[in-house]
């Protein structure tokens, strides 16, 4: 079903009922359409996060002891 087809069903069904019908229709596409944009929001923030380099420095991390620095090895 076409986008336009979609619109049309939906205006047709809408001037069939009742004003406080109407409006709870239009309170959920106002639900709906806001929590498309959170949720189109939160993936550009995780993508430009992914795609950063800004934190690159944590997962280059340093060996600071090495097997020799122990004074005892576990062999439990």
């Amino acid at each position: 079903m076409s986008r336009q087809s979609i619109i049309e069903r939906i205006l047709n069904a809408i001037n069939q009922l009742p004003d406080e019908k109407a409006e709870e229709i239009s309170d959920f596409a106002d639900f709906v359409f806001k929590r498309y944009e959170e949720t189109t929001l939160l993936n550009g923030i995780k993508k430009l996060s992914a795609e950063a380099t800004t934190f690159d420095f944590l997962n280059q991390e340093e060996e600071i002891y090495s097997i020799e620095d122990l004074k005892e090895v576990y062999n439990g």
